[in-house]
């Protein structure tokens, strides 16, 4: 705890500023409300729709959402949202069976997921062409930011829905991904009787148990909780891979009356593993055959067996808190604290070994990771007519502390390996430390947001924010490295849209965006932040004839003060040089086409270019060249059929087809990682409170290179995955 006690004085600022703003708020209307209508009790299933938490958001039917919170921190209607926006709830989920976030979002238009294969430590997410899996994840509408490998792992069994947000979101939640992020929505107490477990295990025998109960307390119902767990481990698709994880999330809503809520969110991790991934290996030996082996072994274990350390410790502890006032304005407080403790050392590969072709270099790498993230986002929302016009209002401040404390070291070589007859054993050499570092941030934000109805039909979107960032960066092993700054950054975002009386909304909106740096320059100083901004049209269609959303966007974002390597320098220096631009169009089909039958359909088009660069530098595309790792084509289609009656009653058959186009593995744009199609299906029975389901994925065991970070990283997509699972409720 000793960053927080160093921060002492920052974490009672948060603390003032929190209270300070409802304080404020308060004269806006009184407390004294009408007391909070009694239900009866119902017990419900993880994930029926009828019953979700009560958020102010309508909840996801089937597979289609009509609202979020996420594109603008205020319950609204997607048609009304003015960017793309994507939700996979509760029923998507359990449908498809995925164990990781990234897998739950494989059928999302824009996203593409699992970029480095099989890797069970991390959620490997690009949106729009730019990487969001660091500045671009949420959890609660509050950020999960992560810095190197100080990263947040959520399991989808905790989470009621999982919305993404595509383009520059800055003028309402700070410094971000320009691409986009992803918000995860925990699940929460929902008021009502809830009693449900699941169990499964998968094709390398990975079994995991979960649990979800909820119940009322006392005769008014006004206090309700919720407890969510999940234990499981077993193997992975690589050999000698194994690992154990534990999560638990417990959870309680006190409504005093029906304008006060208050929910309590709280989580623990523990994971332990010995490495699962099939990534950081080579372009020749994957992609391409290697002239001394061939091909590479999809479930090679490259590490050692009896030396592996991955180590998680991650604990959440936060709360909302919403009041509506008589005037119908409402005042929100949401708090978390996030920490997250990882210990990490283990062999990887490191390219065909120069002294002998045939074997895999390796190369031992080690981590030290501590990580903090205090944020508190203070809302109010209300509406007021003028100029006859109605105006909903959204006021805020938001304080994010965020505190690294990272140690990596790392030696080559580490005793090669025979990919095609590998022999274990070895102890590698210990290893150097070249990265010891202390990064602390805070980052406080104003911001403001009025969305404007007139007309009958226009809908005018404004926001502004500012951003106050102060970074102190203390490197414990260069001190001539170190380095603070403070830096102030507004960002905006304008739109025009026009809903039709029979569900069609075209729109057209501007957005800025921005993200600070943890980089120095060869003086010394911080890099300028990372900007962006992003032209969008599009338009959404809910039909009135059926239960549907149909959306298509064109975008055009450029993201400028890209990190590369100056190599003017020697060494080659940091510096804030590049400039990239993602042209293209994304259309997405989600229906509730019958009582029983489900389609989700998605296709994205993406033409990047590197605008600025510096030319020949070893971490910097030349210009003119399409970044790597950014396929130009991903598309997917997912039906799902239910028998509703005869003798297939209760059986549930679903197909879905995924394509992932080329991109390429080298920064100058000479090697090709290929497209690949995929073929997943499922077959599910339910009868009265039980069910049963197989889940598979890659069906057809398709062998394919998901993307390479270079032409030492490259990563398998997983093969053929068997998912058994039965739940029950009661």
């Amino acid at each position: 705890m000793t960053t927080i006690s160093k921060n002492h004085k920052q974490f009672r600022l948060a603390l003032a500023c929190g209270t300070a703003a409802i304080a404020l708020l308060v004269p806006f209307g009184a407390f004294a409300q009408e007391g909070a209508t009694r239900l009866e009790e119902v017990r419900i299933e993880q994930g029926d729709p009828d019953t979700a938490a009560d958020t102010g958001v309508e909840p996801v039917k089937g597979i289609v959402a009509k609202s979020t919170r996420t594109g603008s921190k205020a319950a609204t209607a997607i048609n009304e949202i003015p960017q793309s926006v994507s939700v996979v709830g509760r029923e998507q989920i359990d449908d498809q069976s995925p164990q990781k976030v990234d897998e739950a979002l494989r059928y999302v238009a824009g996203v593409n997921a699992s970029t480095y294969g099989t890797d069970s430590d991390t959620d490997w997410l690009f949106i729009r062409g730019f990487q969001a899996d660091q500045t671009g994840v949420f959890l609660d509408g509050l950020s999960l930011y992560q810095h190197g490998f100080g990263t947040f792992l959520v399991d989808p069994f905790f989470l009621e829905r999982i919305e993404v947000i595509k383009g520059p979101s800055s003028a309402l939640y700070g410094g971000a991904n320009p691409g986009g992020f992803v918000n995860y929505v925990s699940k929460r107490p929902t008021g009502e009787r809830l009693r449900y477990a699941e169990t499964g295990i998968n094709s390398f025998g990975n079994g995991y148990l979960g649990l979800d109960i909820g119940d009322p307390l006392g005769g008014d119902d006004a206090v309700s909780y919720r407890l969510t767990g999940k234990i499981s481990g077993g193997g992975w698709e690589t050999d000698h891979a194994d690992d154990f994880r534990g999560t638990i999330a417990p959870s309680f809503t006190w409504k005093p009356d029906e304008a006060t809520s208050f929910t309590f969110l709280s989580s623990y991790q523990h994971i332990d593993l010995t490495h699962t991934s099939t990534g950081f290996l080579p372009y020749e030996g994957t992609v391409v055959d290697a002239p001394g082996f061939g091909r590479i072994p999809r479930d090679l274990f490259y590490g050692e067996p009896d030396f592996d350390t991955y180590d998680r410790q991650q604990a959440m502890i936060g709360y909302e808190f919403e009041h509506t006032f008589d005037n119908d304005w409402t005042v929100r407080q949401n708090l978390r604290y996030a920490r997250v403790s990882l210990e990490e050392d283990a062999l990887y590969g490191a390219g065909i070994d120069f002294g002998d072709p045939t074997k895999l270099a390796r190369y031992r790498f080690a981590h030290d990771t501590d990580v903090g993230i205090f944020t508190v986002d203070n809302q109010l929302e209300g509406s007021i007519q003028a100029a006859g016009a109605e105006h909903n209002l959204l006021l805020g401040l938001d304080y994010r502390h965020y505190t690294i404390d990272q140690i990596q070291g790392s030696v080559f070589p580490a005793a090669s390996l025979d990919p095609l007859n590998p022999v274990y054993g070895i102890v590698p050499p210990p290893v150097a430390t070249y990265l010891d570092q202390d990064l602390s941030r805070d980052q406080l934000g104003i911001y403001a947001q009025d969305q404007i109805k007139f007309g009958g039909g226009w809908i005018v979107t404004l926001n502004g924010r500012y951003d106050f960032v102060s970074t102190d960066l203390e490197d414990r092993l260069t001190p001539a490295n170190s380095a603070e700054g403070d830096e102030g950054k507004f960002t905006w975002r304008a739109a025009l849209a026009y809903e039709f009386a029979n569900g069609l909304t075209p729109y057209l909106s501007y957005s800025t965006s921005f993200n600070p740096t943890t980089s120095t320059d060869v003086n010394g100083d911080l890099l300028k932040s990372e900007t962006g901004k992003q032209w969008e049209a599009g338009v959404k269609y809910q039909p009135d004839f059926m239960d549907a959303l149909f959306t298509a966007a064109y975008f055009d974002i450029t993201r400028q003060n890209v990190v590369g390597l100056d190599t003017s320098f020697t060494p080659a220096r940091p510096a804030a040089i590049g400039e990239v631009e993602a042209r293209g169009f994304e259309v997405s089909a989600l229906a509730n086409v019958t009582d029983n039958l489900k389609i989700i359909g998605a296709l994205t088009y993406l033409d990047m270019e590197v605008t600025k660069a510096t030319g020949g530098a070893f971490d910097t595309a030349p210009v003119g060249t399409t970044p790597i790792q950014v396929p130009d084509i991903t598309a997917s289609l997912w039906a799902d059929y239910s028998f509703q009656d005869g003798a297939l009653e209760g059986v549930s058959v679903a197909a879905g087809i995924r394509h992932v186009g080329r991109s390429w593995a080298d920064r100058s744009n000479t090697l090709e990682v290929p497209s690949a199609t995929l073929v997943d299906a499922a077959i599910r029975y339910k009868k009265d409170n039980w069910a049963v389901a197989l889940n598979v994925s890659n069906l057809f065991d398709k062998e394919y290179v998901a993307s390479c970070q270079g032409l030492s990283a490259c990563g398998y997509g997983a093969g053929r995955t068997f998912m058994l699972k039965a739940s029950t409720s009661w």
